[in-house]
């Protein structure tokens, strides 16, 4: 039985957890640190694995590290190198908030464990399959050829997950489904999946496109920015500090935490409308992503926010009644379920990105080189 370590760097989390041979019931231990910046990397590794000794034996056969921006070049699982992770130290100004922590965590963790091989898992290689409709900006071509401007996408091992647990909850084949997974918490995204290959998404060369997130604006028209620059004077620091920390749910409401802004909801117009302007949101990126499937065959709704915060998904839910999507219940669902059985059927999948993680270093492990 191989044991896998998956090590889960975010903005401000490190998730760790072991799982025997990849397998989703098989997790032997979890643990959630705090990490906030390259510096905490170490301590936070630290003191996770501290958290799962008892789960960690010397024999783990891998440790595999989620990373978010792969750019053009990973597109599948790859084991870490010298060169490899130089690779995602270099493509840290496309996810600035994601690749320099994912960096500083490879490296404490192979110093930590020397004897694993570690493997690097991300989340932009699920959209390798994006046609060049989908990826390509109506902007000068030289600037993709030559800059490599495109879309990339993000939450692939997410969306790779939920494609697996759908099929799995409607008994279809993912290769003859159409969905659209929308991946709602800190960071969200809709993805368009036509058989199990991504077709669209709402994510762009960066993970600030899109949805309105927790403290990123999403999608908002270019020409502000111009304005800001030429007409207050703001800088590229100044505004993609805005941009990635002080924009979104914080900017409208004051808070990013969803689950504040739910409780105070009723006796409060900024947090009521902050929510709606999310919903919204979110409802027109699923509305769009339909637009790449021959059919839609079910919404799945995913991530934290996805998962826990049923008003907000039945509000999100009724917002698409116009192309089909049949309402469901405000009803707090703890467990993996079919909230709608449409078509198109509504449901809610548990992310689970540490058992793909896990699978990918396995197999990147057990290949030759």
């Amino acid at each position: 039985m191989a044991r896998v370590l998956v090590l889960n760097a975010g903005s401000a989390t490190l998730k760790a957890s072991v799982l025997a041979d990849g397998a989703p019931r098989r997790t032997v231990g979890t643990a959630t640190t705090a990490l906030h910046s390259v510096d905490d990397a170490r301590a936070s590794l630290a003191e996770a694995l501290e958290a799962i000794a008892v789960a960690v034996p010397r024999e783990v056969a891998a440790v595999g590290h989620r990373v978010v921006h792969g750019g053009s070049r990973f597109t599948a699982p790859v084991r870490i190198d010298e060169a490899v992770l130089d690779a995602i130290r270099a493509l840290a100004p496309l996810a600035p908030l994601h690749n320099p922590v994912a960096a500083a965590v490879i490296d404490a963790a192979r110093e930590a464990l020397p004897a694993a091989t570690h493997v690097a898992v991300f989340d932009t290689a699920f959209h390798a399959t994006l046609a060049p409709e989908a990826y390509l900006y109506a902007l000068p071509r030289s600037w993709y050829e030559r800059w490599g401007y495109r879309r990339y996408g993000f939450h692939g091992i997410s969306c790779a997950w939920s494609t697996e647990r759908a099929a799995e909850l409607l008994a279809r084949d993912a290769g003859d489904l159409g969905l659209v997974v929308a991946h709602l918490g800190a960071g969200c995204s809709v993805t368009a999946v036509w058989r199990g290959r991504s077709a669209a998404t709402s994510m762009g060369m960066t993970p600030l496109e899109g949805l309105v997130m927790a403290t990123r604006a999403g999608s908002i028209d270019p020409g502000i920015l111009v304005a800001a620059q030429r007409d207050h004077a703001l800088g590229a620091d100044d505004l993609a500090d805005v941009l990635e920390h002080r924009a979104g749910l914080l900017a409208l409401t004051g808070t990013a935490d969803v689950r504040t802004l739910v409780a105070r909801a009723a006796d409060d117009p900024d947090a009521a409308l902050g929510l709606a302007i999310f919903a919204r949101a979110a409802a027109a990126g699923i509305a769009a992503a339909a637009t790449a499937l021959p059919r839609l065959d079910a919404l799945v709704f995913t991530g934290g926010v996805g998962e826990h915060a049923a008003g907000l998904r039945a509000d999100i839910a009724g917002r698409l009644a116009s192309i089909g999507v049949p309402a469901v219940a405000a009803e707090d669902v703890r467990e993996d379920a079919v909230l709608a059985s449409g078509p198109p059927a509504v449901l809610r999948v548990e992310a689970r990105e540490d058992v793909v993680i896990a699978r990918g270093a396995l197999g990147a492990a057990a290949s030759p080189g």
